[in-house]
């Protein structure tokens, strides 16, 4: 059989979330195809079909700016997890 999956990040280790980073990876049988990671600020493709798929969504700029808005959605969100675990320790 085959194995699709999608997996969606917002890494980060600051306290001020300066550093915080989105990812948006799509996997086929185990393995990254493609990547969207928000430092590049683009998709990046690491197989034949991920390559293709890279330059189209590249192109699409509606996608693309769907993608670098995710950084700020994970912005709100990381602050949100921020204060409710320091508000505990």
């Amino acid at each position: 059989g085959y194995f699709f999956s999608a997996w969606r990040k917002c890494i980060w280790s600051s306290h001020d979330l300066s550093d915080i980073v989105f990812i948006d990876n799509y996997i086929f049988n185990k393995d990254v195809f493609i990547q969207f990671n928000s430092t590049v600020g683009k998709y990046v493709g690491y197989t034949e079909l991920g390559v293709y798929n890279a330059q189209l969504y590249n192109n699409n700029t509606g996608r693309l700016q769907s993608e670098i808005a995710q950084v700020d959605i994970c912005k709100q969100n990381a602050d949100l997890y921020q204060q409710t675990i320091t508000d505990k320790s």
